[in-house]
């Protein structure tokens, strides 16, 4: 998942939008974790960018995500970018195949 996300709606209100995007963001995780694994993969991991833009992005880890998100609204920033990968993770830690 790669998009940026626009807080700024002439008719729904700021913390309105904010929940919107939590909540397609734990659509999107909740549809990843149900794909099947590879056999080798124990569970799925996720490796997350956030930022005010796509050059900006910094990592971030999943549970804090949208504490970063509260973060940015606080500051008023008008604009999100988050991309999320997810990553197979084996029993031993090693992470070897990744899926967009």
């Amino acid at each position: 998942m790669k998009k940026t996300f626009k807080l700024e709606h002439p008719k729904i209100k700021l913390p309105r939008v904010v929940d919107s995007v939590k909540h397609e963001i734990r659509k999107f995780l909740k549809k990843e974790r149900v794909k099947t694994l590879p056999a080798e993969a124990k569970y799925w991991g996720f490796d997350c960018k956030f930022g005010e833009s796509e050059e900006t992005a910094i990592d971030v880890h999943l549970s804090s995500l949208t504490k970063s998100i509260d973060e940015l609204v606080e500051k008023n920033i008008t604009t999100i970018y988050v991309e999320i990968t997810a990553k197979a993770i084996e029993a031993s830690g090693a992470a070897p195949a990744q899926e967009d």
